[in-house]
């Protein structure tokens, strides 16, 4: 038997992880690919039509004013935005046109605006309201969440109730069987990418940060590494992976709802991949003894290290 690793701290202030694209560990090297023929060069655009999203750009500050910053990813900052009409508020996630120099980084920006307008009208994800582009930025102006993360209130609380955790669990789920079967696959999802619509104890869930997010159609296998370090399925550490990966995700988010910390855990990324591929699971430690059967049984079948082997989303739902 696999000796267990080394343990989590048992203090809810286990650190977020530094990199949503983690570095490379040691993997066998994909499979050589044929080459795809290049498209044509297309046509450069007229100087007043985005290049994201490809209409004339458009000054989101004409519509909103711009608020307190509330919060700030890899890629983008997120304000406070106020409809200058109405005076509806929302948030305005801002990506600077600086962060997309390469053609690599406006697809994915591109992509990012399409997913969420594929996805708008779930009640568990954040709707996007309306997409600018100008010379300096695009503008995504979302649905407001002023209730937090699920991370904050999981660091605040410690861990949740299993009658708890079940509900919040099937919210993620439930984003999960939604873009699943709209063939989106999410690739980053925690509990920092869940916001609560506002501060009451019963407040909504929902899902937020489609930047790594992809379209994908039944059995298409993906290359590149990308996701958090505590929640990357072990496949996409082998640079080989499907949906599955995103189950993995959410099983990884239940386990920590249920004990508020992560499986697989170490002091850095490198310990933490290792972590995941031998996929030892702490079952002994406080507060697993007092958990139902039933709940530690899901929490493995969705952490299965055969992807084909996990539950899928509509299968826990049901």
């Amino acid at each position: 038997d696999q000796p267990p690793p080394q343990q989590a701290p048992k203090q809810p202030n286990w650190p977020r992880p530094r990199h949503r694209r983690p570095p490379q560990t040691p993997s066998p090297p994909p499979p050589p690919q044929h080459p795809q023929p290049q498209p044509p060069p297309q046509p450069p655009l007229p100087p007043d039509i985005g290049r994201v999203l490809g209409r004339p750009m458009e000054d989101v500050r004409a519509t909103y004013t711009f608020g307190r910053e509330l919060g700030r990813g890899q890629f983008g900052v997120t304000y406070l935005a106020t409809h200058k009409s109405t005076g509806s508020r929302y948030a305005c996630k801002s990506i600077a046109a600086r962060k997309l120099a390469r053609a690599d980084d406006v697809e994915d920006a591109r992509r990012e605006v399409q997913i969420m307008h594929h996805l708008t009208g779930h009640r568990s994800i954040v709707e996007l309201r309306g997409a600018y582009e100008d010379r300096h930025s695009v503008n995504l102006v979302m649905e407001l969440c002023e209730g937090g993360e699920l991370f904050d209130r999981i660091i605040a609380r410690g861990h949740y109730s299993e009658r708890a955790a079940a509900t919040l669990c099937r919210e993620v789920v439930s984003v999960v069987h939604s873009c699943h079967s709209m063939g989106v696959m999410h690739r980053d999802l925690k509990p920092e990418n869940f916001l609560f619509l506002n501060k009451r104890e019963d407040s909504p869930l929902k899902a937020t940060d489609f930047g790594l997010s992809v379209f994908f159609k039944p059995g298409e296998q993906f290359r590149d590494l990308v996701g958090s370090a505590y929640y990357v399925a072990p496949e996409v550490l082998k640079r080989r992976y499907g949906a599955e990966a995103d189950i993995w995700s959410a099983g990884v988010i239940l386990y920590i709802l249920l004990s508020g910390v992560p499986p697989f855990w170490a002091e850095n990324e490198e310990g933490i991949f290792d972590a995941v591929l031998k996929g030892h699971i702490d079952f002994s430690s406080d507060p697993w003894p007092s958990i139902s059967n039933g709940a530690k049984d899901l929490v493995k079948r969705m952490l299965r290290q055969d992807p084909k082997e996990r539950l899928t989303a509509a299968e826990i739902l049901s």
